[in-house]
C-alpha cells in the first residue's frame, strides 16, 4: 500500500471518530519509516484544549490499535491548529473572512503564486485577498496548493507577497 492509500485509510477511520465528538479533522499527516508518525490536527468553534487533544489521541490510539492499519510502529501526535491554522477546505476560508491569510498557488494569477492580505470574500469558488495597498486579487479555489491563517507581530508592516 503506498502512503496516498495509507493516508487515505487513516483519513476514513479517524475522521468520523473526531467529528462524533464534535471537533473537526483540520488535517492529518503520515510518515512512514522505522519510526513512523501519524500527525492529527483537530479545531472546533469553542477552540481546543490539551485535555481535548489527550482524549482525542487516546480514541484514535484505541481505534488504530483494533483496526491495525499500519505495519510498523509509530508515533501518534494530536494538535490544534494554532493561530496560523491551515486553511484546507472551502467552508474554511468563508469562516476566516477578515483575517489576514496566506495562500500559495499552483499556477501564476497575474505573475504570481504567493499572495498575502486580507481575505476579502469567498465565493463561486474563488477566494479574494486583498494585498498591501488595496489590490484585490480572485483567485480560484482549485488552483490554491497552500493556504493558512497569518498572524501579523504588532509593530510590523509586512503584507508584501511575491
Amino acid at each position: 500500500m503506498n502512503w496516498e492509500d495509507t493516508r487515505k485509510k487513516l483519513v476514513e477511520l479517524i475522521e468520523p471518530l473526531i467529528e462524533n465528538r464534535g471537533f473537526e479533522m483540520i488535517d492529518l499527516n503520515y510518515y512512514s519509516g522505522r519510526q513512523g508518525k501519524v500527525f492529527v490536527c483537530i479545531d472546533s468553534s469553542a477552540g481546543v484544549t490539551i485535555e481535548n487533544c489527550e482524549e482525542i489521541s487516546k480514541a484514535i490510539s484505541g481505534l488504530l490499535d483494533l483496526h491495525d492499519p499500519l505495519p510498523h510502529a509509530y508515533l501518534l501526535e494530536v494538535s490544534s491548529p494554532g493561530p496560523e491554522r491551515p486553511l484546507k477546505k472551502f467552508e474554511h476560508f468563508k469562516r476566516f473572512i477578515g483575517d489576514m491569510v496566506k495562500i500559495s498557488t499552483s499556477e501564476a494569477i497575474l505573475g504570481k503564486d504567493k499572495f498575502a492580505g486580507k481575505l476579502k470574500n469567498v465565493n463561486a469558488g474563488f477566494i479574494t485577498v486583498e494585498s498591501e495597498g488595496g489590490l484585490e486579487t480572485e483567485i480560484p479555489f482549485g488552483l490554491i496548493q497552500k493556504a493558512h491563517r497569518w498572524s501579523i507581530k504588532p509593530g510590523t508592516k509586512n503584507m508584501k507577497s511575491k
